[in-house]
């Protein structure tokens, strides 16, 4: 199985998808390893910082995820048990909603969801792996599905939260496998349905879906057996997934993490932006890409950047959170280049699909099937 590259340190704020608020975990006293969790205010004139301690440091593991009313949640994890809690500011001090708990070992939040009213975490067990809402469910934390197999990573498809992307490995009891992206949908029990399969034994993940457009950022080893390459795709469409050589630099971790959105019908128009990191360490820095050029634009990142963190607008403006001892909240703010024409690269492709019911991907059976993006 091909090597999956290092996620992005987790000292990165978790903003919310319409970029109204982000939280983290901050240094809190003189020790090095004592956080508290912080919320970002970004929707102002200037970004600001409101700190959320408790009565006494969080420990190593804990998690943040903020909501789009300006709550933050916060997951603490204590003898088998993930422990759930509201926080807010409340003047000089800080108000804490309990919501309950769930007995498991280990238990990962999935990113924001696109109205940022909710919150969802992952729990993988041996052969299957549970989808719980843990916050906004009402009486607390609620088993929503248990899909089949290890679950990993997490990508929101539609508005009302109810299609969520994973990376599912088959279970032994199912036969084993390649690591293939599903569709689960949430409203219907957790019904599966493919999503992601660029060759029948290839190992297939999907990073990002952009709504507006249908652009999915996608690693694969279809092209490149052995080898973890980005490529790109359109929700809906049926044509094949495109890996072009820009996304392939020498001794780099590529890792996308934000999408211009407020681009329908415009896939190949919109900038990304990803997180580049050399195999032989030092700093990251920035890649910025779009579909429709044949080059990738590299920049360096501002001093204090809290790596894999970031946002573009719908102008195309990338805003990123960091952290310096004069700047306690910023964001450094970028223009994507425009993209030029003419500039187009040839590309690897992925088998294009068969004249089946069951086609190839994105999106092979079809909870989105029905978009009009066809390019």
């Amino acid at each position: 199985m091909p090597k999956m590259p290092p996620r992005p340190p987790h000292t990165r704020c978790v903003v919310t998808m319409d970029a109204t608020y982000a939280a983290r975990l901050a240094r809190h006293g003189a020790s090095p390893d004592a956080r508290f969790p912080e919320r970002w205010t970004l929707d102002g004139p200037e970004p600001y910082a409101v700190p959320l301690p408790g009565p006494q440091p969080e420990e190593p593991g804990t998690a943040v995820l903020p909501l789009t009313d300006g709550r933050v949640l916060i997951q603490r994890a204590a003898a088998k048990r993930q422990m759930f809690s509201l926080l807010y500011p409340t003047g000089p001090g800080t108000g804490e909603v309990p919501l309950g708990s769930v007995e498991c070992a280990e238990l990962t939040l999935l990113p924001p969801t696109p109205d940022g009213r909710c919150a969802y975490a992952l729990a993988a067990g041996a052969e299957s792996t549970a989808v719980w809402q843990v916050a906004g469910a009402g009486s607390g934390p609620e088993l929503l599905a248990e899909v089949p197999g290890r679950c990993s990573g997490g990508v929101w498809l539609s508005r009302e939260a109810r299609l969520l992307a994973l990376d599912r490995a088959p279970s032994d009891a199912d036969g084993g496998g390649p690591v293939k992206t599903v569709v689960v949908d949430l409203d219907r029990g957790g019904e599966v349905s493919p999503l992601l399969q660029v060759a029948e034994d290839s190992e297939d993940r999907l990073l990002l879906a952009d709504l507006d457009s249908g652009l999915i950022l996608l690693r694969s080893d279809a092209p490149t057996p052995g080898e973890l390459r980005l490529g790109w795709g359109v929700l809906g469409s049926t044509l094949p997934i495109r890996f072009p050589e820009s996304l392939r630099l020498a001794d780099c971790e590529l890792t996308p993490f934000a999408i211009q959105p407020g681009q329908p019908l415009m896939p190949e128009g919109c900038a990304v932006a990803l997180h580049v990191a050399s195999t032989e360490g030092g700093s990251p820095w920035l890649g910025l890409w779009r579909p429709a050029e044949s080059r990738m634009h590299q920049v360096a990142a501002p001093g204090g950047w809290l790596p894999g963190s970031g946002f573009l607008s719908r102008e195309g403006v990338l805003s990123l959170p960091y952290v310096s001892e004069e700047v306690p909240c910023g964001l450094a703010r970028f223009q994507a280049p425009e993209p030029r024409a003419g500039q187009r690269e040839p590309e690897e492709e992925s088998a294009p699909p068969e004249p089946t019911a069951t086609r190839p991907v994105p999106l092979a059976q079809a909870p989105l099937g029905g978009r009009t993006t066809d390019r």
